[in-house]
This record gives structure tokens, C-alpha cells and sequence, in this order.
């Protein structure tokens, strides 16, 4: 029998359909109704925040294909037209459901608990009286009505504003003919404008408009009022090789951006066909990009109702704990204990888990230590994303204040912070601290650092690779982890990494890191392989990947190679999958499993059986082209056994997830699995919180508690790792109660 052509195109899903089938898990969480109220509102809220950005990125960027004529085929066989028209068409009943949940289920059910959304007609006169004022005093003044007639042209249209657009002719007049405005809702307001006489009670701010134009648009008859919300394309790009300078080309793209083409307009149901004429022939778009919606348009705003007070509606708050070999205790100023984190450190590895570690409390301190340590001589940072008001960036500047030598790499091109990252870069410069840029031709996507101590009479590199960004408030809410380590091995790769930065060239002789796009891809796939053989000779075979996306066609056929050699794969790939598993005779070893649940999965974890000596890896890379090829990325080895332990359970806690994991069909679907006939049920998110918290109560220094017996139901093979052999145990055991015992 002649072997299955894994090269075929259908073998291999749809990049932006896969992607799509991730936001409907997403809006799952909104629809369903074991999650507590705000919660679900939350999902909708993300859910539009997420399709906002695919629209923005993904659609943008077919658009422009189509434009400039492109007809080459994706790895699936479909051209960028046949993918913009199946993407809008599988779009469409994924908004009738987020506005259907909203309409008929949370708003009605929140109502019931005391928390209203109202319309104008149906509040008191005396409340729509103090609504009028509170519209004359603080919103008229903000408002700037733009009409469209032979005197004025057409208004721009900013990204993702939220308008209205009302019809009407001059009192009096008997000419037929309309005029059109433009009113933009202001977006440094709140959206919901709470309701006078009234506790919990709230109404749209467009609806308070709506019911005020007389005020805004006096001496004219009002013929119709209508919403409407613009997406404009986010793929506007220069090319780097002849821009002079990086920076002034980061600023050009975000003015170009400003003005880029519509992708989608989306406009209340009942809005006229005048008025539709009128956007689609302004904004050139077709009919096919014109989303009618029901009920409210852009439910990001809703976002603001889960800052309300009513714990009963909301997931139980999480604080992320200290780290116990870390920090000592709440409130600990790093420049008391400087060497303390160094120490521990040198000791042995560390592995932080966030949001169930605190980022202020391992990363930051870390970072914070060696800003005020005197035997610190150097610290070295790759930023790509951060906060707005960053402690990191304040610990850089702190550590040249005292004297380090800092270098900071900051990516001006990583999208929607450009700007953000640009007000750092100067910043930093201000503060005389070295700032790369980037590379030309890569984005630089690594999370790592670096600090270098006098130690007596060496100098001693303590190095953080991490699969997060260097962000206080998404470590609150994206699940990453980072090992801190004083490897000499990665110590020295990571120097050469950040003298990449600065230096003519990116250096593809590495001792221990994974780094793309030079030696990343070629190490996968040895692996991978080297999984194979293992499965050919009758050996331990067996790979467990964590990962954000998995769309490389060659590492998709890499694995379809291993699974007919008979490796036993489980991949947790939270989004985008262009894999097929469960395909007979190609994929029928594979399964594909994600987990949708309060905080985002963001972490990358590896794991290979290799004949019984298995190997783990952690970092910043996920298996898609731009990570292996296009980005420079730092993914690290996990040889400390107690680490090796922590990431078994977590891998194990996920795969036995009977709350939030799904599994997908070979045709690209998902199933949630559900708790078996017992009703016993497991959240890994919940496992995994109550685990942080058990060991920082009961002093253990591992960081997390592990369950004793889930380890046997994680579906890695039983013989493998911290049971491979006695010795194996024994070392495993000695180091778990090293570290218990401290």
C-alpha cells in the first residue's frame, strides 16, 4: 500500500478559518451558561476586541492580495479571494449570535439581578430631564457634527469608531432632498452613562445623543438616526531596507494606518438604504462588507460593565501569589535582600508560572534586584510589548542611574504598540541607556533577559527565557512562564543574541538555546524525527506540544510523518491549527486539544519522549513560519528535574481538563468535553490556582503543589521522565525534598 501524500492540500486546514473557529470558543464562554454573568459579558467583550484585530490584520491583508491581483494558493488550496468571501460568510452568524446571547439571555438576566440597561423611552421624564443636562453640560461640547453636502466632503472615518448617521432637510424646506451627517460618539467617555434616581441603571451614550439632537442639530427636521462602526486595515507597511531611519518609518506606517482602507462597516439593522449608499460608495466597500447588526454595534464596551461591584456576577478574583524562593514575603523592597534572588538562583533553577506567580514579585524583582546590586555590572532586555506605565522600564533606567551598563531591545514593529513602544525607545534614550530597534527583516519576539554579577573573581550570567512579554498587566491575565537560571550555556547564548542586536549579525552556533530563525526549525524538526525512529525501533515515542498556533505546513507534515510511524502526539494549540488529526492511516496518533478559560493560554511548553530519556523546552516560539523564519526567538532546555516535574503536571492538568478544553474534529471543528457520569469536575485554571496557593501555604518551594496520582492520567507514557528509571526517581525525589525541606 502506497503512502498518503501529505503534501495534499487536503490535509491541511484554512490558516483563517482556524482562526475564526477560535473566536467562536471564545464567544462559547459568553454563550454559556455555567459562567457567571459579567463573566460571560466579558466574553463578548473580548470577542469583539479579537474579531476587531482578525478584521484589522487578517482581512486587511487579504484585501490587499486581492487588490494587487494575487491567485496563489495557500497550503489548503484556497486563493485570497475564495478565503476573504468564506471568512465573511462564516463571520456573519458568529455576530447574530454575541448580539442574540446579549439581546434575549445576559441583558434580560441581568435586569433580574438588579443591573438595568435601558432605552431612553423608557426612563421617568424626570430622568430623561437630567439626562438633557448632563448631555448640554458634558458631551455636547465634545461633539462635531460633519455633514456631507455640495458645501462639505465627506468626514474620515477613524478605525473603530462608533457613529451616528443621521438623515435630514432643513425645517420648512420643501426640497427632497436629505442631508447626511456624520456624529462621532465620543471615545473618552463612558459608554454607559449611568441613570439618574436610579441604582445599577445605565444607557448607551449614543442613545443619549440620539434623544438630544435637537440641542446638537438645531432647525432641522431629523428623518432618521442610524449606528455604524468602520474597521480599517492594519497591514500598512514600508519597506525597511530603504527607510532611513526605523523609527520615522514606525510613525509613518501609524499615520498610514489612520487612513488605510475600510475592511468592514458594520450598521444597525434598520439603517436606511440612503444612508447605506452613502457608506458603501464613501468608504468603497462592497456589499459583502456591510455587517447588519441588532442591538447595541461593539460590544467592547462592555468591558466597562464588569467593573461593577457585584462579586456574585463575576469569576472569584485570583491574586497571583509570591514565588516562595523568590520573595520572602508581601512587601519585601528588593533593595534590602539584593543578592538574596542571585543566591537562590545560583542554588538552582527557578520556574515561575504566571498569573498564578505574580510578575511584580519574580520577574520585576529579579530585574528590580540587580537595578540595585553592586556587583551587578551589566542587564540586558528584550521588550515587546510592555505597560504603559512599565516598572520594568523603570528598573532598566534605575540600573544606569546606579552605574550598570544597560541595553535595551525594544520592537518598534510589534502591532498596536508601536506607539506605545516608540514614547519608551525615547525615553530610554533620554535616560542615556543603549536602545536597539530590531533587526531589519525580522521582528525580534524573544522574552529575555540578562544580567551580569561579579562573583568573587568570575563573572557569573543570570539569564530569564520567558514565553511572555515583560508586561505587568497582561501577566495578570495571560497564562506564561519563564525559568530563571545561572546555565553558563545560556547564559553565553544569550549574549549572543543581544549582541545580534546591535551587531551586523545573528550568530547560528548555539550551546543549549533554540533560536529562530537560525537554528529553531532545524531543531524541531530533529526532534521530531528523532521521535519517529524511536516509534520505528520499538522504543518510547511520544510528543506533548503547548502552543499558541501550529501553521507551518512543513512542521504540520513533520508530524503527520511521526504519527504514521506510531508517535503518540497530543498538541495543545490554543488558536490557529492547520492540522488534521484523527485522519486514518495519516493523523490517527494525533489529537488536538485547546483550552479556552478566564486567563489566556500563552505559554509554550515541548516535550519528547525520546526513547526514555525524554527532553523539555520552554520559550517565546510557536510553530508557525513567522516564529521559525521571520522572528528571532529563544526557546530554552529544562534539564532542573524539579522543573521537569512542574511542567509534567501542568501538561497533565490540561490534558485531563473537563471544563474548559476542547478537542477538534479532523474537519476543523470542536467538541468541549464534558466531566464523565461522576460530575466530577476539573478546570486546569482552577487546578492550577489552588496548587500556587497550596505552596505558598504550606512553605513547599517549588512553586506549585503537584496532585499526587494526576501525573499517571496525563497521557504521557507512564515509564517516562521522573519514573524512567531508579535513578531518575531517586535524583527527583532528592531534589523535591531538597527544596520542601528548606
Amino acid at each position: 500500500m502506497s503512502s498518503p501524500d501529505i503534501t495534499d492540500e487536503k490535509y491541511y486546514l484554512n490558516r483563517e478559518l482556524s482562526e475564526l473557529a477560535f473566536q467562536q470558543r471564545v464567544l462559547s464562554e459568553g454563550l454559556d451558561a455555567r459562567n457567571p454573568l459579567l463573566e460571560r459579558a466579558r466574553f463578548l467583550a473580548y470577542f469583539t476586541k479579537n474579531m476587531d484585530e482578525f478584521f484589522m490584520k487578517r482581512v486587511g491583508g487579504l484585501k490587499q492580495q486581492i487588490e494587487a491581483g494575487v491567485t496563489e494558493t495557500t497550503p489548503d488550496g484556497r486563493t485570497p479571494n475564495e478565503q476573504w468571501t468564506e471568512i465573511l460568510d462564516t463571520a456573519r452568524p458568529l455576530f447574530r449570535e454575541q448580539t442574540a446571547c446579549w439581546e434575549n439571555e445576559l441583558k434580560p438576566q441581568l435586569a433580574d439581578e438588579g443591573i438595568h440597561i435601558h432605552a431612553h423611552d423608557e426612563l421617568t421624564e424626570s430622568q430623561q430631564t437630567q439626562l438633557r443636562n448632563h448631555f448640554q453640560t458634558s458631551v455636547l461640547p465634545t461633539l462635531t457634527p460633519l455633514a456631507f453636502d455640495p458645501a462639505h466632503p465627506f468626514p474620515f472615518i477613524s478605525n473603530l469608531s462608533l457613529s451616528l448617521a443621521v438623515l435630514s432637510r432643513e425645517t420648512d424646506e420643501n426640497d427632497e432632498e436629505l442631508t447626511f451627517t456624520r456624529i462621532k460618539i465620543p471615545q473618552n467617555q463612558p459608554r454607559f452613562v449611568e441613570i439618574p434616581e436610579m441604582s445599577h441603571g445605565y444607557i448607551l451614550i449614543e442613545d443619549v445623543i440620539e434623544a438630544n439632537l435637537d440641542l446638537l442639530l438645531p432647525n432641522v427636521d431629523i428623518i432618521d438616526v442610524s449606528k455604524f462602526k468602520v474597521t480599517r486595515n492594519a497591514e500598512v507597511r514600508r519597506d525597511e531596507e530603504v527607510a532611513e531611519d526605523l523609527i520615522n518609518m514606525i510613525e509613518e506606517v501609524l499615520e498610514q494606518r489612520r487612513f488605510a482602507t475600510v475592511v468592514r462597516v458594520e450598521v444597525a439593522a434598520d439603517m436606511p438604504k440612503q444612508s447605506i449608499s452613502v457608506l458603501k460608495e464613501q468608504l468603497n466597500v462592497t456589499d459583502a462588507e456591510v455587517f447588519y447588526r441588532k442591538g447595541p454595534i461593539d460590544f467592547r464596551s462592555l468591558f466597562e460593565l464588569t467593573k461593577i461591584n457585584r462579586s456574585d456576577l463575576k469569576t472569584p478574583s485570583w491574586t497571583p501569589q509570591p514565588h516562595p524562593r523568590i520573595m520572602r514575603g508581601p512587601g519585601v523592597d528588593p533593595r534590602d535582600e539584593p543578592a538574596d534572588v542571585f543566591t537562590e538562583i545560583q542554588e538552582d533553577d527557578i520556574l515561575v508560572h504566571h498569573p498564578y506567580h505574580s510578575f511584580e514579585g519574580t520577574v520585576h524583582h529579579f530585574l528590580q534586584a540587580a537595578a540595585h546590586d553592586p556587583d551587578v555590572l551589566a542587564v540586558k532586555a528584550a521588550i515587546y510589548r510592555t505597560a504603559s506605565d512599565s516598572k520594568v522600564i523603570q528598573s532598566l533606567i534605575d540600573a544606569a542611574d546606579n552605574g550598570k551598563q544597560v541595553a535595551v531591545m525594544v520592537e518598534l514593529k510589534a502591532r498596536f504598540d508601536e506607539q506605545n513602544n516608540l514614547e519608551w525607545v525615547r525615553r530610554l534614550e533620554e535616560e542615556g541607556i543603549h536602545v536597539a530597534y530590531g533587526t531589519v527583516g525580522l521582528k525580534t519576539h524573544t522574552k529575555t533577559a540578562l544580567v551580569v554579577r561579579q562573583e568573587d573573581k568570575s563573572v557569573q550570567l543570570y539569564s530569564h527565557v520567558g514565553t511572555g512579554n515583560y508586561h505587568s498587566e497582561t501577566a495578570k491575565g495571560y497564562v506564561d512562564l519563564g525559568v530563571l537560571t545561572s546555565d553558563p550555556g545560556i547564559g553565553q547564548d544569550l549574549t549572543k543574541v543581544f549582541n545580534s542586536f546591535t551587531g551586523p549579525t545573528l550568530s547560528n552556533q548555539f550551546r543549549k538555546l533554540l533560536i529562530a530563525p537560525v537554528t529553531m526549525r532545524e531543531r524541531f524538526t530533529q526532534f521530531i524525527r528523532r521521535e519517529a525512529e524511536h516509534a520505528r525501533a520499538g522504543r518510547p515515542a511520544r510528543i506533548v506540544a503547548k502552543i499558541n498556533g501550529l501553521e507551518d505546513p512543513d512542521i504540520v507534515a513533520e508530524l503527520y510523518q511521526a504519527s504514521m510511524a506510531g508517535v503518540d502526539i497530543d498538541l495543545i494549540v490554543r488558536d490557529i491549527c492547520r492540522l488534521r488529526p484523527g485522519i486514518e492511516g495519516v493523523s490517527d496518533n494525533i489529537t488536538v486539544h485547546s483550552i479556552v478559560g478566564r486567563f489566556l493560554e500563552h505559554s509554550r511548553i515541548f516535550y519528547f519522549e525520546n526513547g526514555g530519556e525524554p527532553a523539555w523546552y520552554t520559550g517565546s516560539a510557536d510553530w508557525m513560519t513567522r516564529n521559525l523564519d521571520n522572528r528571532v526567538e529563544a526557546i530554552t532546555p529544562v534539564d532542573a528535574t524539579h522543573i521537569r516535574r512542574q511542567l509534567r503536571y501542568i501538561l497533565a492538568v490540561t490534558l485531563t481538563d473537563n471544563r474548559r478544553r476542547w478537542v477538534m474534529n479532523s474537519d476543523g471543528t470542536y467538541d468541549q468535553v464534558t466531566p464523565d457520569s461522576d460530575g466530577a469536575v476539573r478546570d486546569a485554571q482552577t487546578i492550577l490556582m489552588n496548587a500556587t496557593t497550596d505552596a505558598v501555604e504550606s512553605g513547599s518551594e517549588l512553586g506549585i503543589s503537584t496532585e499526587e496520582g494526576v501525573l499517571d492520567r496525563a497521557l504521557l507514557i507512564e515509564t517516562q521522565d521522573d519514573t524512567a528509571s531508579s535513578e531518575q526517581t531517586s535524583n527527583e525525589q532528592q531534589s523535591v525534598a531538597k527544596h520542601d525541606s528548606k
